[in-house]
Order: C-alpha cells, then sequence, then structure tokens
C-alpha cells in the first residue's frame, strides 16, 4: 500500500464528498467541517486547500485514490512558529496505519518547508484513535484541559500534543 500526499484536485471532489460526509468523522471535528458535507462544502475547501502558499493542506493518497485529507494551519503572532495539524481519514480507511504515516508524512513536510518549530495536534479526550495516531507519530503529550470543548452538546477533554523540530520534549512540570 503507498501512502502519499498532494493537493487537493477538482476530480476529487466526488471521493471528497462520499468520505467526508459521515458522521464519525464530524463528530471529532471542529464545528466548521459540516454535517451533511455536500458538493458546495467539498467545492469551497479545496479552493480554500489550494489557496495556501507554501501548500500546507493536502489529500492523503492511498493507490492513487483519496483517502481522507491532511493539513498544517499556521498559528497567529507570537505563536507563528507553531503549526497546528489536522486530519480525517474516511472511515473505511480506519486502522491501517494511513493517519499515522500520513502524520509521519506531512510533520517531516512541515519541518523542512515551513518556518516550524513545533507541530501540535488538539484532539478530543474521547477521541481515542487519533490519539494513538498521534503517539505512533512521535508527538507527546502537553496538557489536558478538562471540559474545554463544546461538542454536540456535551463539553469534553482536549488534550493537546506536539512533536518539536529539534526532537526536544517540553517540560510538563517548569521550575519557577
Amino acid at each position: 500500500m503507498l501512502i502519499s500526499l498532494r493537493p487537493w484536485s477538482s476530480e476529487d471532489l466526488p471521493e471528497l464528498v462520499r468520505l467526508a460526509n459521515n458522521l464519525n468523522i464530524a463528530r471529532f471535528m471542529a464545528d466548521v467541517f459540516p454535517h451533511p458535507y455536500a458538493n458546495e462544502n467539498g467545492k469551497a475547501f479545496i479552493e480554500f486547500a489550494n489557496s495556501k502558499q507554501p501548500a500546507s493542506i493536502f489529500a492523503i493518497i492511498v493507490d492513487e485514490q483519496p483517502v481522507g485529507s491532511i493539513g498544517l494551519h499556521m498559528q497567529a503572532d507570537i505563536l507563528r512558529k507553531n503549526y497546528e495539524i489536522g486530519y480525517w481519514l474516511g472511515e473505511e480507511h480506519w486502522g491501517k496505519g494511513i493517519a499515522v504515516e500520513a502524520v509521519r508524512q506531512i510533520c517531516e513536510y512541515g519541518f523542512a518547508n515551513l518556518d516550524c518549530i513545533r507541530i501540535f495536534a488538539r484532539i478530543f479526550g474521547t477521541n481515542i484513535a487519533s490519539q494513538k495516531v498521534v503517539q505512533k507519530a512521535g508527538f507527546v503529550l502537553e496538557a489536558k484541559f478538562e471540559k474545554t470543548i463544546f461538542k454536540n452538546g456535551e463539553y469534553l477533554d482536549e488534550l493537546i500534543y506536539a512533536l518539536r523540530s529539534d526532537g526536544q520534549v517540553a517540560n510538563p512540570e517548569p521550575s519557577l
């Protein structure tokens, strides 16, 4: 199985919409990720993804077919050397190691091509699969915030995992 990343194409629209229109994906995403996911959402997303320079949002490709999406999102102001990673994978592709490899690839790309010292993931406390993905990709848990995410009418814990370009691990208990 060959896993790679490439820019989204308008030809990917039908498969993007088919994969993304899934409540099991949307329930672990920020509210800007719609459900149901329609053609208009897919068109707007592809346009947005391809507007980034340098490129930082990609289709996850397996055997020449899109199976999900992954991106690095630069933070602003004093956090501008930090990028938040976001990703999702079509449900039929879960549990095959695809997400771990895609995370590794985009982190390698980010550290080599973006002015980036830290890539972090904000993961719902209930999303055990995503926690395992980033852990397998070398991310370290930096923080846990209790009941900070409000999704689908309930408060959830937020876990912050990070990977640093220098390989250093954040000290969870700094000396004062």
